[in-house]
Order: C-alpha cells, then structure tokens, then sequence
C-alpha cells in the first residue's frame, strides 16, 4: 500500500526577495509573511523583511524562537549583549527583551515554537 503525503514546498529565497522588494516601497521599511504554521499550530515560521537602517522595536520572546538569516546584515541587542548576524547564520532569540536592527536590507525566517 502506498501513503501519500500532501507536501508544501516554498523557495524562501524568492519569497526574501519579494519581503525585500515590498518592504522598500513602505513606509516603515518592514514586511513579512507567514510561511507555516498559525494560530492552530504550536509552529510558527514567517519571512521578515527590513530594509536598511530599519529596527523591530525591543519585545518580549514569544516562546523558543530561531531567526535564520536568509540574505543581508542584521544586529540583535538584548540589554548589553549584541549579536551581528549576516547570510546563512542562525541565531537562537533570547528570552528576555530584544530588538533587531537591519544593518543592510535583511530578510530573515523567524521559527517560534508557542
């Protein structure tokens, strides 16, 4: 007997450009889209994109949470400490406050597990 399994594939890198390509036409230099996961799901993986010079405000941690860097520079601040994270690098989110600041256009891929 064969199983099949329904399976949803996505290229992160065309959808990275698509965030960057929409975040630079708005006014607060952000987009971002959800890729799997939602309210039903304990899994939630969204593509963020900032441009430039842009920051997402310092704010608690969700839950465990991953942020995969998918083109550009970004930095992590949480109090003191600092993380500068570029293309291909993985970054485990603190769980205390933290900010997160484009240091060029960034697209990232956020995994928070609820």
């Amino acid at each position: 007997m064969v199983h099949t399994h329904l399976m949803d594939k996505k290229s992160l890198t065309a959808l990275a450009r698509q965030q960057l390509k929409l975040a630079g036409g708005t006014s607060s230099g952000r987009s971002s889209q959800t890729v799997y996961g939602g309210h039903r799901r304990s899994l939630r993986q969204t593509v963020i994109a900032l441009a430039a010079g842009q920051k997402m405000a310092e704010h608690e941690s969700p839950g465990e949470a991953t942020l995969f860097i998918l083109s550009g520079k970004l930095n992590l601040v949480a109090g003191e400490d600092s993380w500068k994270g570029s293309t291909g690098d993985l970054l485990v989110l603190p769980t205390d406050r933290h900010s997160v600041e484009a240091i060029e256009d960034v697209a990232f891929l956020l995994t928070v597990a609820m």
